[in-house]
């Protein structure tokens, strides 16, 4: 019953596919029909969500996997494993806690900062809203769904963090993972016990089945609640109770900065032709979020010029960490090479993110925490004429 529109995160697309209202296409309105048509250049795990309001958080959205024809598949089975943070239908909806945090200042009854828990570095505090669900594939811990297979089994399970507000660290009890991509882009893989993601982060991992029943567990990072979970399922037993904790999830958990790409997921060495800052600044007293010192549409497009390589220099400025999404592009991080759209900054971290301006059009650029970029953190990125 309300306006809306589709965003199809991390796919290079020509722009008026692109689902951005006000600057890709007018939003669709109750009852009528928009057709997005666009070639999906790049195989991966990607995702699709409405782009108005908060609208994300109250479920609109999808995976996204684009199988490559010429990708081997030396695994038995894919499971496909989208984590959320649930609000919706549990008496405030997400505009309601929208609007509080705004009136607020940050703050509102019931759905304050969660600081405990997991909450340590690297990630400061653990975001604005403290929910009383989160899910795995839509499911709550006590109706967890359970995958099935055979001990020894190889098996990929493409991880999509549809969150809006919660950064996951995730793990299979009694097992270790090999990160093969992230966002879509092949890695080198990299061997963990479990790995963050960020709200709009996406990871492929493989792992080698043993014999029983293990939980596959999201906990939220910094907020004090019972963690997501499925269960996997190659043997008898009975399963772990509802707020079983891997061990994994104590020892090391893997950031982007432990993973290099692969020799073909590179981009081409190339110096940067120009250099563009992104301050992403504001905090909790006012809810104010900005990107280079304004909020969206008071502040200046990024301009660039087609066919130049241009470097973003994003310098997070508040005390909390923002997973900085580009729109249209593909980017790799100056210091390790690795591919990626969505990247979570930390709180006072400086980061250069290096791209190609091939895709002409009016993108954005913004924190993928919904509820940041809707009070003001997000930016244009435009091609000059």
């Amino acid at each position: 019953p309300a306006p809306t529109t589709v965003h199809w995160h991390g796919i290079r697309l020509r722009n008026e596919a692109d689902g951005v209202p006000g600057l890709t296409q007018a939003p669709i309105a109750p009852g009528s029909t928009y057709r997005y048509d666009f070639v999906a250049p790049d195989p991966g795990t990607y995702f699709f969500h409405s782009h108005v309001g908060v609208q994300i958080d109250r479920g609109l959205y999808g995976a996204l996997i684009i199988d490559d024809p010429r990708e081997p598949g030396d695994y038995d089975a894919e499971w496909v494993v989208v984590l959320d943070d649930w609000l919706d239908g549990t008496g405030k909806t997400p505009d309601d806690v929208l609007a509080e945090l705004i009136k607020g200042g940050g703050g509102h009854a019931g759905h304050g900062m969660g600081m405990g828990g997991m909450g340590d570095p690297p990630w400061g505090p653990g975001g604005d809203v403290t929910y009383p669900h989160y899910l795995v594939n839509g499911r709550i811990p006590v109706a967890a769904e359970t995958f099935t297979a055979k001990p020894g089994q190889r098996v990929r399970i493409r991880l999509i963090n549809a969150s809006a507000d919660t950064i996951f660290a995730v793990a299979l009890g009694g097992h270790r993972l090999t990160v093969t991509h992230s966002d879509g882009y092949a890695v080198r893989p990299t061997e963990t016990g479990a790995l963050y993601l960020g709200m709009g982060e996406r990871y492929d991992v493989v792992t080698t089945l043993k014999d029983g029943v293990f939980p596959l567990v999201a906990a939220p990072f910094g907020k004090q609640a019972t963690a997501a979970r499925a269960l996997v399922r190659t043997g008898s037993g009975e399963a772990p109770p509802p707020d079983a904790r891997p061990a994994e999830l104590g020892g090391p958990v893997l950031t982007h900065a432990d993973l290099a790409p692969t020799d073909a997921a590179r981009l081409p060495n190339k110096a940067p032709d120009s250099v563009l800052d992104v301050v992403l600044g504001g905090g909790m007293g006012n809810y104010a979020w900005t990107i280079n010192g304004a909020a969206y549409g008071k502040n200046s497009p990024l301009q660039v010029t087609a066919g130049q390589r241009t470097r973003l220099r994003v310098s997070n400025m508040s005390m909390m960490t923002h997973p900085f999404h580009l729109h249209g592009h593909t980017f790799a991080v100056a210091s390790t090479g690795l591919r990626k759209d969505t990247l979570l900054v930390r709180h006072m971290e400086l980061v250069e993110l290096d791209f190609d301006a091939d895709n002409r059009g009016s993108w954005m650029a913004h924190c993928h925490n919904a509820y940041h970029g809707e009070a003001g953190m997000m930016i244009e990125l435009a091609y000059r004429s």
